[in-house]
């Protein structure tokens, strides 16, 4: 009779991601921050605009955390904020993942002209500042709010995932699996959908969650310094509007300490689940998050440049603890 244990390597392997710690802690605060955003307007308990008599008022029981200098609510700039910077980071992610894909494996399959000419693309948007440029069009465009960011960012920042897709292509599209199935006489598009796109989804994931931190970042810096309408809310406006009364000097730092801790939660909790794919892309990496359990049980801590190579039962060749005691 077979005995299943809860270290069957396959099981394992299959339930990697959701047994990272890191991973499942940052998708804990993505998703915090997702019901933030789809509620926020319908929870925030006081319009964010609203003016009132109580001017620059550290937390009440009023207001959770704090006043500005009209008297509007803090918090409730922080709940309806939330939308606008997730907003743009999902579509800077999903445009830039979409045209990165595209361009890479097609690059990639095709070969030849056409690769040399995605190639040559690719190039030249990887020159291309995108900052600098955000913050012309958006200079030019006095009414560009975060859509308009988000589709700069995305349009100008594919490139460099396009690259990395590009190289894992070429080696795939060799592999035995690929050429088997294209003498069984498959089309190049089931080809490229059906065998090279399932082996490229952890890179496709860890780009698209690059992408989205770029973005977030770019909208909140593009905020903070007055370059988007300062009357769309996000965190970054919040900030704006601290920076310009002097809310450091006088002492206010419920006015931007509670914003600054959502951006860099948010930053902390892309970088864990891009730890977490990381684990499905690093063969090293991998090894060391399927035997998690037996590291800690053996008192073993992985470092870089150390690759645990571990036994489920005693050595051969070494006595076990018991027999050397």
């Amino acid at each position: 009779m077979r005995v299943e244990h809860d270290d069957d390597p396959r099981r394992a392997k299959r339930f990697l991601f959701l047994r990272n710690g890191k991973a499942l802690t940052g998708i804990g605060i993505l998703l915090f921050f997702g019901i933030l955003a789809l509620v926020g307007p319908w929870i925030a308990p006081y319009d964010p605009n609203q003016v009132s008599a109580d001017l620059l008022q550290p937390p009440t029981a009023a207001h959770w955390l704090g006043t500005d200098h009209t008297g509007r609510d803090i918090l409730s700039q922080i709940i309806v904020g939330t939308r606008g910077v997730l907003v743009v980071g999902l579509i800077a992610g999903v445009s830039a993942t979409i045209l990165g894909v595209v361009v890479g494996v097609t690059a990639g399959f095709v070969g030849g002209a056409g690769d040399e000419t995605l190639s040559a693309l690719s190039n030249v948007f990887l020159v291309i500042p995108q900052l600098p440029l955000i913050i012309i069009i958006a200079g030019q465009l006095p009414t560009a709010g975060g859509v308009t960011v988000a589709l700069v960012i995305g349009v100008t920042g594919w490139a460099w995932g396009a690259r990395v897709l590009r190289a894992q292509t070429l080696s795939l599209r060799k592999r035995d699996f690929v050429e088997a199935a294209r003498a069984n006489g498959e089309r190049t598009w089931r080809l490229v959908l059906a065998e090279v796109l399932p082996n490229l989804t952890a890179i496709i994931a860890a780009g698209f969650v690059g992408t989205v931190t770029f973005a977030v970042l770019s909208q909140v810096t593009l905020a903070f310094i007055g370059i988007t309408p300062v009357s769309d809310w996000n965190w970054g406006t919040i900030l704006f509007w601290a920076q310009n009364n002097l809310a450091l000097q006088r002492g206010a730092w419920w006015w931007f300490v509670p914003a600054g801790l959502c951006i860099a939660l948010l930053g902390m909790a892309l970088t864990l689940v891009n730890f977490g794919i990381d684990e499905f892309v690093n063969p090293r990496l991998r090894s060391t998050g399927m035997n998690a359990r037996l590291l800690r049980r053996r008192r073993i801590r992985p470092r870089i440049g150390f690759t645990p190579v571990l036994r489920t039962g005693p050595s051969p060749d070494r006595p076990t603890s018991e027999e050397r005691s």
